[in-house]
């Protein structure tokens, strides 16, 4: 195993703060930096946080300078893990993990999921978070930590973007779906309604076909149907969700008309984001208490309701039954790997700007663990609401469970629909059910909103502007992102939709992020640089564990699942049976590209651009761009040399924040 890389580049902050005086040597610091510690009016400590107190900074000489407009922080340290709760615990958790889980090997799946948690999740949600908080910036303005590589901001901010336009999709539907329910009876439970064709059937049991005939009822009543007729017929759940909610074209080059009322329901959603996010942190913090815990809420509503049913310990048992021939599979890996990437919003730039907002002192560390424990509990704790479900659903129409399990939309709306049709009080369930996936949806869309504005504002920062400045642009970024989602509210926006969800934030673009983001931190910064400042930031060194993974384990997993996708990569395909044109998948890689560009593009152009040989613009290029909250934490020396009168070329290149 290679070496881990440690400084190479220009003057750096000190060590951390020192417990006591007897842990004066304990981590490691440049020469000069012993007895230096947190400045007089640095933010207090939390209540019950260990932090080392240290001897006040002894300025340089000359005049005092003009301090810089302090950032906005939390109003409290809860704010920051609802938040971060909100935007990581999605709808993946929902309506993807139990799926995998059930269909790699049940419990055994769990195996190779942790382990990948532990050596993939964790160490890059963890160097986000703590990038953010030691920078103090957004997702672009933070990688003037080795600013060569700004590119990695760039491309967060790309894929951020793809996300917020057709995410908030899921939300219009949820919405649509939450709008109907409100009814005595629900619109997709019976055939008879104008969205209906001929080949509608509301009941009908296919174990029943061995005997050559079967009883169904269709919107006039029941009669005989040979098995030839009845895999004909289709469900009134499928026909509301294709005919009436999607009206569905039969191509991606036929976009047809668009639906006034899914218009109204995208409206309304991007006006709910707005007025989440328009305030800043102080705002947002306050309205994920709600979003990030009413979910769970109705989660644990669902689940007692759920295993009251028959069947559903039937369902329970098939999604944790062990098949340990499994885990032989690469494909089990596999989607391990992509779905703790998915499930952990890595590489989207949105962790980094929640991170920037912490108070510099802010334990990261012990965040991270916390969140990550939280994210995968919900995981495995909704597999347990899902299959209750679908086992009473397999029970009541007479069919292996296998026929019925789904992930995706699949899942939320044709599965789930139509389990709440066979329950009691069907509209109340699904009522709920559908407000719920509305609330676990919102939090991760505005936060990501959220995410991306931060990074627009750190990189053209105007202190003096005001809250108006945020005001109109969160406004113009969620007009822009509104129009683009116009395309998929016609006839064939499913297709637009699959070609944003497959290819802009896909799991080759998200690994390709994470990959850079450990090799920029750990080869080209350091990853005992690092580890030092995040020791500055919570008091003490975290396990090595961590920088090990940065450097070496991560990059080879992320590395191992980009080859595996890239290796069996196949044209898409919505519902298996419609294959996209050479030209769609075209379009779907220039989403990817897109972003993946972003980092060799920045690089060579900032190499390019720079004067000198080789040597000397990689050095310019990989020094630091300090915040002025980081002067705190330098010695009279190396702030005296950093605030130094520079040539105008050379300051121009070091200073820059725009391409």
């Amino acid at each position: 195993m290679p070496p881990v890389p440690a400084d190479t580049a220009a003057p750096q902050p000190p060590a951390a703060p020192r417990r006591d005086a007897a842990a004066a040597a304990a981590a490691a610091a440049p020469a000069g930096s012993e007895g230096r510690g947190e400045a007089e009016g640095a933010e207090p400590p939390a209540a019950g946080e260990e932090r080392a107190v240290t001897a006040p900074l002894v300025g340089p000489p000359g005049p005092p300078k003009t301090a810089a407009p302090e950032r906005e922080t939390w109003t409290r340290q809860m704010d920051f893990i609802m938040s971060c709760v909100g935007f990581a615990v999605g709808l993946g958790n929902v309506w993807r993990f139990p799926y995998l889980c059930y269909k790699n090997g049940g419990g055994v799946f769990l195996i190779p999921y942790l382990l990948i948690v532990f050596v993939g999740g964790i160490p890059v949600f963890f160097l986000e978070v703590a990038l953010g908080q030691f920078m103090k910036q957004g997702g672009i303005a933070a990688w003037n930590i080795a600013p060569l590589f700004k590119g990695l901001g760039l491309a967060s901010m790309v894929i951020v973007f793809f996300c917020n336009s057709y995410y908030i999709m899921i939300l219009v539907w949820g919405l649509f779906y939450l709008v109907h329910s409100l009814t005595d009876t629900l619109p997709w439970a019976t055939c008879g309604h104008t969205w209906n064709t001929e080949q509608c059937a509301e009941l009908f049991h296919l174990e029943l076909c061995r005997n050559g005939s079967t009883n169904a009822s269709a919107g006039t009543g029941p009669f005989n149907l040979s098995c030839t007729d009845l895999a004909s017929k289709r469900s009134p759940v499928i026909e509301f969700w294709e005919n009436k909610v999607l009206r569905l074209s039969g191509d991606l080059s036929e976009p047809g008309e668009m639906n006034w009322q899914m218009i109204l329901c995208l409206v309304t959603t991007w006006v709910v984001v707005y007025f989440c996010i328009w305030k800043g942190v102080k705002s947002t913090g306050k309205i994920v208490y709600f979003t990030a815990l009413f979910p769970y809420v109705v989660l644990i509503l669902l689940l007692v309701h759920g295993v009251t049913l028959p069947g559903a310990l039937g369902g329970i048992v098939y999604y944790l039954k062990p098949d340990w021939s499994k885990l032989a599979e690469a494909q089990v890996w596999i989607d391990a790997g992509t779905q703790i990437f998915f499930s952990y919003a890595i590489g989207l730039g949105a962790l980094t700007a929640l991170g920037s907002y912490n108070r510099f002192h802010n334990n990261c560390y012990r965040d991270a663990y916390i969140l990550a424990v939280i994210n995968s509990s919900t995981s495995f704790f909704a597999g347990f609401v899902v299959f209750s479900v679908l086992g009473f659903m397999a029970s009541e129409q007479g069919v292996d469970i296998s026929k019925v399990a789904e992930s995706g939309p699949g899942l939320a709306f044709i599965a789930y629909p139509k389990a709440v049709t066979l329950m009691p009080l069907s509209p109340l369930w699904a009522t709920l059910f559908f407000f719920m996936l509305l609330v676990l949806g919102l939090d991760s869309q505005f936060v990501g909103v959220e995410g991306f504005i931060t990074g627009i504002l750190d990189l053209f920062p105007q202190p003096g502007a005001g809250s108006l400045r945020r005001e109109l642009t969160a406004a113009l970024c969620c007009l822009v992102c509104c129009l683009i989602d116009l395309s998929m509210v016609t006839q064939g926006g499913m297709y637009v939709f699959q070609l944003f969800d497959n290819y802009s934030a896909s799991g080759i673009t998200l690994l390709w992020q994470a990959f850079w983001e450990c090799v920029v931190i750990a080869w080209v910064y350091g990853a005992d640089r690092f580890m030092d400042d995040v020791a500055r930031m919570i008091g003490y060194r975290p396990l090595p564990f961590m920088k090990w993974c940065w450097a070496v384990v991560t990059p080879l997993v992320c590395v191992g699942i980009f080859v595996f996708h890239v290796v069996n990569y196949k044209p898409l395909t919505y519902n298996k049976t419609y294959v996209y044109p050479w030209w769609g998948d075209a379009i779907g890689w220039v989403l990817a590209l897109s972003s993946m560009l972003c980092i060799p593009c920045t690089v060579l152009y900032k190499l390019l651009r720079c004067k000198g040989s080789l040597r000397e613009r990689w050095q310019l290029l990989t020094t630091p761009i300090w915040g002025h909250h980081h002067l705190e934490y330098l010695t009279p020396e190396a702030e005296a040399k950093l605030l130094a009168p520079e040539p105008p070329k050379e300051k121009a290149t070091l200073f820059e924040t725009v391409i």
